[in-house]
């Protein structure tokens, strides 16, 4: 069984979108059994779970105090894949999440704030030497900030070369338990997730049929006064 971690330091950085959506497509790839573990204290995860109409990815629940005794458990059960939705704070469920992981994600909204507390996660990677990738999360198309937070990440870890970009349709699938590759008139997002999966599965040593993407070329240059940042 192979463990991700989804941790950042900051609140509001996708966390839980990007773990729920990484485990249907982990799923819908052929690499399940795919189960999920909630560790955030809000339990959105769990709420977007509880809402699903479809039976996978399946759900454990672990408590915070025991979650690597619960884990040991979930290995027993010929589970292929774990993804944790870690809690927005450098708690001890954190730390453990990041210790027994096989990679860690690191979603970062383009924002200065994103970018700042990205460092702390980061120290606590290299103090268990775990391999990490950034995910630039929630961009605005065509946004400077983006072309800039891709530059400040690569020069401190390693960068997925795919951006998931700002759209509503994230959000609105979370509402009721689905994701973007399950409602219509998706298709950019649904292209990127697969593309994010893809990469991270050959980053835990997964064989896939497809290739990888190109490597990031960094977003055009904005046009003269379109220049907004995504909201932190």
């Amino acid at each position: 069984m192979q463990i991700i971690a989804i941790a950042s330091q900051k609140g509001g950085s996708g966390k839980t979108t990007l773990a729920g959506h990484l485990a249907v497509a982990a799923q819908e790839a052929g690499h399940g059994p795919v189960v999920l573990i909630d560790a955030d204290p809000q339990a959105s995860l769990t709420g977007w779970w509880n809402a699903r109409q479809s039976t996978t990815p399946l759900f454990a629940q672990a408590a915070p105090a025991k979650l690597a005794a619960g884990i040991e458990r979930i290995r027993g059960l010929g589970v292929k894949l774990l993804i944790i939705d870690t809690p927005p704070a450098i708690a001890d469920t954190m730390i453990d999440a990041i210790r027994i992981a096989d990679l860690v994600v690191i979603p970062v909204r383009p924002s200065p704030h994103d970018l700042r507390s990205a460092g702390t996660t980061i120290e606590i990677v290299e103090r268990y030497a775990k391999p990490a990738v950034f995910v630039v999360n929630a961009a605005t198309p065509r946004a400077r900030i983006t072309t800039e937070a891709v530059v400040a990440l690569s020069q401190h870890g390693t960068l997925a070369p795919v951006i998931l970009h700002q759209r509503t349709g994230f959000a609105a699938a979370m509402i009721d338990g689905r994701t973007v590759m399950e409602i219509p008139g998706e298709s950019r997002s649904v292209d990127e997730v697969k593309k994010l999966w893809t990469y991270i599965s050959v980053r835990l040593g997964h064989t896939v049929p497809a290739p990888l993407p190109a490597l990031l070329e960094a977003p055009a240059a904005p046009a003269e006064g379109d220049d907004e940042a995504c909201a932190a």
